[in-house]
């Protein structure tokens, strides 16, 4: 039996930015890819949604406070420091 971990209660919504949306969200913020937080593509979440190196991972979550949290993830081979 395979486990889905996007079924988890406690894994949020992770989506694959398009081309296109990638660089309206770069424009919006003014800035490069390599200013986001960083995703390993050996992330067991970034593996089950398909994720390669370069791709930006949007991730909703759902907040008491805020009602949702956006966030965004660059998806690295190697974490860069």
């Amino acid at each position: 039996m395979k486990f889905d971990i996007l079924k988890h209660t406690l894994v949020p919504h992770h989506e694959i930015l398009s081309g296109e949306d990638v660089e309206k969200l770069l424009k919006t913020y003014k800035i490069k890819k390599e200013d986001l937080p960083q995703m390993l593509v050996t992330d067991p979440v970034a593996k089950a949604i398909g994720a390669k190196d370069g791709d930006i991972v949007k991730i909703v979550r759902k907040s008491p406070t805020a009602g949702t949290s956006i966030s965004y993830r660059l998806v690295v081979k190697k974490e860069i420091i």
